[in-house]
């Protein structure tokens, strides 16, 4: 490693395995790159991006030089283990993802696990996050609130997504991108109904902009105005009443997909719901497969 000094952070220990500073850029004024991060970036051994283009112009904008390697979704199950073992030879490697701080709807996610079940320090350096900066700056409460992240791309899995979070007690974020933002917000009216909601776009960008109002505003909003740009959703919390907890009556295998939906891991949700039910592991297994 260089002799930057990474303030705030530990280095790599002598003998020990090297640090993955999970850092954050801008999402879209430069002017958002902290000082830390710009000493992570120079004294890192390795930068992994998950666009090395976009990473390289970043680089070049600060007069900063590195060598770049590509870690995106493509290609994170074969990289990820080579990552791992120049961590721990003892190398130190910044990642970063397109914009804003890796780990969040991105793979970094899944090389910070694998480095934390290694034993690697896995250090975190904040900045610009577009899901926050939206729930600030959209009038809606921002305690508690719930990151969604994108929602998934069939219109069946986003229909019992939408359905699994109909009665969350918080207020709902979510990105969409621009093709499918009026989509997916007709949606939301159709499971939800109709909801307050925010929006941002192109943030913190020249044509940054935020709009206000209800889901079926926002979408004679749009009608007159074709969305460009990624979208930050920020939704309001439903007044309805939560549906009563799995009873003998639900189909298990809609409870797995319900537990599934809420966050709890996949062979989980089949182990509790086949113990609790007292149903075949294996049958929920190969029907959960079927869909």
């Amino acid at each position: 490693m260089r002799e930057t000094t990474l303030d705030g952070a530990n280095g790599p220990r002598a003998g020990g395995p090297g640090t993955l500073y999970l850092t954050a850029t801008p999402i879209g004024n430069l002017a958002d790159m902290t000082p830390r991060a710009l000493a992570v970036l120079d004294g890192a051994d390795l930068i992994a991006a998950e666009d090395t283009r976009r990473t390289l112009q970043l680089l070049n904008h600060f007069g900063l030089k590195g060598t770049l390697v590509r870690y995106d979704e493509n290609n994170k199950d074969k990289e990820g283990p080579v990552l791992l073992e120049k961590l721990l030879a003892g190398q130190t490697i910044a990642l970063v993802t397109d914009a804003g701080f890796p780990g969040i709807s991105d793979p970094g996610e899944a090389l910070a696990r694998l480095a934390i079940d290694a034993g690697v320090p896995v250090v975190p350096v904040p900045g610009a996050n577009a899901c926050l900066t939206a729930l600030v700056a959209s009038g809606l409460p921002a305690t508690p609130f719930f990151f969604g992240g994108f929602l998934p791309k069939t219109k069946k899995n986003r229909a019992a997504q939408l359905e699994a979070w109909k009665y969350l007690p918080a207020t709902v974020v979510l990105y969409e991108a621009p093709h499918r933002v009026t989509q997916v917000l007709a949606e939301l009216l159709a499971v939800w109904g109709d909801r307050p909601l925010a929006f941002g776009r192109e943030l913190t960008k020249v044509h940054e902009e935020f709009w206000r109002g209800t889901v079926s505003g926002g979408l004679a909003y749009l009608e007159g105005h074709p969305p460009r740009g990624e979208f930050v959703l920020v939704i309001g919390q439903g007044t309805e009443a939560p549906p009563a907890a799995d009873g003998p009556d639900e189909d298990p295998l809609d409870t797995v997909r319900r537990l599934v939906a809420e966050g709890m891991p996949k062979k989980e949700a089949l182990r509790q719901v086949a113990k609790e039910r007292k149903v075949s592991k294996r049958d929920l297994y190969n029907r959960l497969l079927k869909d």
